[in-house]
């Protein structure tokens, strides 16, 4: 992870953060920051195993404009259960932090490795034939990195290679061709020639191209484009300027001219990379165990998604857990986080509306409607969405017209009786 010292500099680099989340995870010593985050060495209290948590200011996130870094990881990451690509556990939050729970890489950086001591051309093989692996099932799921880097490849305690930082990453629909991005992003040294001419390009050319800088690093230890002067760097880089060492093999010689042609229109392509020659030597596809699954369906077991409620949706535009705030500006409403069973959620509050009369016009689901009885023109929407395996938000809408002067039907009658369904979180202060 690249160094931003002045992205945590001052009071907010020097707070520890909570030891404990949420009675799941303790957190260990800091393992690296960046300029959105800061990852550390974590355990899953109940499994003891290790997991690495990345950590997020959310009002700097909110503030600054970054909502759509975090949001973008997360969409990439719940398309993604590949042995090669980082796995995202899980997603969780208080008032003040966002937290990504990661599979733990034990062998850190690739990039520390390589900057000791060069690759042998087998090793350098190997490493990126396991990119490939991953990278071509990222292009397959609509899902392109755009920050491809050592920095951002980590090992695992096999030494196995482990792609991360989805941060700069744009999912699109891998089912619609024609893809053309426009965002500058990406390292400058790892920057194709497409992006600097500012037009239109294609997201998986780019990776390509990326790939291309990664195995000429692994190859040699230094990178193709370099120079302190940035746009002399960026003119090299146009013009596809680059030596190749003298231990360089003809056979990768020639491959690596195909990974960083200039032109993306010629660029080879993933299929094209498994099919040459240098590349297949050894190479064997991944193998899915069974902590790995095939997503069949965007709807079905996504991470960070439950219903048509997203996770993050609901952790960023809200202070803390108290979830109000969220609804049309015509209704009243709010939302709050609960324990009990969805289906016990509903019968309370049916029971709680009939004891003050009111009729129930509708229930279905997890889902009741109320009308207003005794007090008229009174409504009343209530809807269950599971978050975890263990919480619920519970959305509440209603509109009415005072009965009696200073009359809150929600507020005054009901919610007292059912105050005992909000769970807060440990850390969590919601508003009543």
């Amino acid at each position: 992870m690249s160094p931003a010292l002045s992205e945590y500099a001052g009071e907010d680099f020097q707070q520890s953060p909570e030891k404990n989340l949420f009675g799941k995870y303790e957190l260990g010593k800091l393992l690296g920051y960046g300029a959105f985050a800061k990852v550390y060495h974590g355990w899953d209290i109940e499994s003891e195993q290790s997991v690495a948590i990345k950590a997020f200011n959310k009002q700097r996130i909110i503030k600054g404009g970054l909502t759509g870094h975090v949001k973008r990881e997360i969409s990439a990451m719940r398309r993604l259960h590949h042995p090669n690509i980082v796995r995202l556990q899980e997603v969780l939050a208080n008032q003040k932090k966002i937290y990504f729970v990661l599979e733990f890489a034990k062998g850190g950086e690739l990039f520390s490795k390589v900057v000791k001591s060069r690759f042998s051309e087998d090793l350098s093989r190997r490493y990126f034939q396991q990119l490939i692996s991953a990278v071509g099932y990222c292009h397959s799921r609509g899902v392109y990195h755009r920050d491809l880097k050592p920095e951002n490849l980590l090992l695992d305690e096999n030494w196995n290679l482990k792609v991360s930082d989805f941060g700069l990453s744009s999912v699109t629909d891998p089912n619609q061709s024609d893809m053309v991005l426009h965002t500058m992003c990406g390292t400058p040294a790892y920057v194709a020639p497409e992006i600097l001419a500012k037009k239109g390009y294609d997201g998986a050319k780019v990776d390509i191209w990326s790939c291309g800088i990664i195995l000429y690093v692994l190859n040699s230890g230094y990178l193709p484009f370099n120079d302190p002067n940035l746009m002399v760097m960026y003119r090299k880089i146009y013009k596809g300027e680059y030596r190749v060492p003298k231990w360089t093999s003809p056979e990768l010689k020639r491959f690596m001219a195909r990974l960083l042609d200039t032109n993306p229109d010629t660029r080879i392509t993933v299929d094209e990379i498994m099919d040459d020659p240098w590349f297949k030597v050894g190479y064997k596809d991944a193998e899915f165990g069974s902590g790995y699954f095939e997503m069949k369906d965007e709807g079905e077991e996504e991470m960070g998604r439950v219903g048509n409620l997203n996770a993050f949706d609901i952790i960023s535009y809200s202070s803390g857990y108290n979830l109000s705030g969220l609804f049309d500006e015509q209704d009243a409403g709010e939302m709050f986080l609960s324990t009990v069973a969805p289906e016990d959620i509903i019968e309370r509050i049916v029971d709680a509306a009939e004891d003050e009369k009111l009729t129930v016009v509708m229930k279905k689901n997890w889902c009741v409607k109320v009308d207003g009885g005794l007090y008229r023109n009174f409504t009343l929407l209530v809807q269950v969405k599971r978050l975890t395996e263990e919480i619920v938000v519970v959305e509440v809408r209603w509109r009415e017209c005072e009965s009696e002067p200073g009359l809150d039907i929600w507020k005054d009658r009901l919610r007292p009786v059912l105050r005992n369904l909000i769970h807060k979180p440990d850390g969590v202060v919601t508003s009543n």
